[in-house]
């Protein structure tokens, strides 16, 4: 004998057709585990988008103040602030939220209510629902 061993593993599963995916499933029927899916909240991830493009109108010089934006975008002044706001999130938050990985109970109307300035504050607050999934 040359020395090599060879081991051979059998691993009970089934694979089964769904919807034109393969799902596998494990000897007890349960599906087998996948990672979560991502959540994306076209609600939110707008939120930015509107919030961002409003900053930029702002330090761009296109209005002289939030009020001036407000009335041209026909919205209330307290709320064009609140979601304003959202330009204040950490960068690594707003990545998370983008890519659908911010908790389901997370949602605008949560962030519009206020939240702390400070990055790791926010980072200690919600830092643990961001880790990036490797």
């Amino acid at each position: 004998m040359n020395g090599t061993t060879s081991i051979t593993v059998r691993v009970p599963m089934t694979i089964r057709q769904r919807g034109g995916r393969k799902l596998v499933v494990s000897p007890d029927g349960s599906a087998a585990w996948a990672p979560q899916r991502a959540r994306v909240d076209s609600t939110l991830i707008k939120a930015l988008a509107r919030a961002h493009r409003w900053k930029r109108m702002l330090d761009d010089g296109r209005y002289g103040s939030v009020s001036e934006l407000a009335a041209a975008e026909k919205l209330d002044r307290g709320y064009l602030g609140r979601i304003l706001m959202l330009t204040l999130l950490a960068p690594d938050i707003v990545e998370a939220i983008l890519d659908g990985r911010q908790p389901a109970e997370l949602g605008v109307h949560v962030l519009r209510e206020g939240f702390p300035v400070e990055w790791g504050e926010q980072r200690g607050g919600w830092g643990s629902h961001f880790a990036r999934e490797r």
